[in-house]
């Protein structure tokens, strides 16, 4: 069974990785210059250097998003094709049974024209029975991973989930537009007031000592306010090119939304 994923980074791998461990053929849909933070830890790092391996998964740049064999290949071979497709272009030529929208845009998604059997939704903006089949919950709490057949997931906190003791000043923003230049690199430790990146001049400071999990790729364009950087009080660099709790418990709830959906039983495994 073919599952489409559109959108590669770390909560999209997260889902892919599952999907991938329990027999699923995962591919992923991505913009040509993904927006990922977490880079060592989301398979969209394939379109910016060919291929990328997660946890013993590889995942594989493909720039024939219209040669569905090509695609087989590289399913056959047991590894994540990862597709240059931020259009859906692809679902027309693979046919994909389910179709994942994990780009976490946090509002209602444009019309998408698929067949898929199952269509679901990560996170805000997703209305379970409304503009997808089932939405699943990306909010930290009782309620994360949740499928939720009839109505919305909860809306953006816009706080990113705590760690230790480190919550809205863990995510590192752009205060300019421009292109980020990385004075630290993903595994770093850095100290409380190291500059981290400069934008336009601008400096990104480390709000407090920590190593850094993610920093946005040096290709993409920024706007004033976009994350760019991630810092974890944990100062453990092994888990930086890790899957993160919340996306394994993401993974587990698209999972479970597909084997529970009876139309689909007769196609696992194939």
């Amino acid at each position: 069974m073919i599952v489409l994923i559109r959108g590669g980074g770390d909560l999209a791998s997260g889902v892919a990785y599952r999907l991938h461990r329990s027999g699923f053929k995962a591919v992923i849909a991505e913009l040509a210059k993904p927006l990922a933070v977490r880079c060592l830890a989301s398979f969209c790092e394939a379109i910016y250097s060919g291929e990328i391996n997660i946890e013993g998964i590889v995942g594989k740049r493909v720039t024939e998003i219209d040669d569905p064999l090509r695609i087989l290949q590289i399913l056959s071979k047991g590894r994540i094709p990862v597709l240059i497709d931020p259009e859906g272009i692809s679902i027309q030529s693979i046919h994909p049974n389910v179709i994942v929208d994990a780009r976490m845009r946090k509002k209602a998604p444009e019309p998408l024209r698929h067949n898929a059997k199952l269509y679901l939704g990560l996170g805000p903006g997703f209305i379970g029975g409304e503009n997808c089949h089932a939405a699943i919950e990306t909010q930290r709490g009782p309620w994360l991973g949740r499928v939720i057949w009839d109505g919305p997931t909860q809306p953006d906190s816009g706080i990113p989930g705590a760690i230790s003791d480190k919550q809205s000043n863990r995510a590192l923003y752009t205060p300019v537009e421009g292109s980020l230049i990385a004075k630290k690199s993903i595994g770093d430790h850095v100290l409380q007031g190291e500059t981290i990146a400069e934008v336009n001049g601008q400096a990104i400071i480390a709000p407090f000592n920590g190593v850094l999990r993610g920093l946005i790729h040096s290709e993409v364009e920024l706007r004033a306010g976009m994350k760019v950087g991630d810092l974890d009080p944990r100062s453990d660099p092994a888990l930086c090119d890790h899957i993160s709790d919340k996306a394994l418990a993401i993974g587990g709830g698209v999972l479970e939304a597909i084997l529970s959906k009876a139309e689909l039983r007769p196609s696992l495994w194939v």
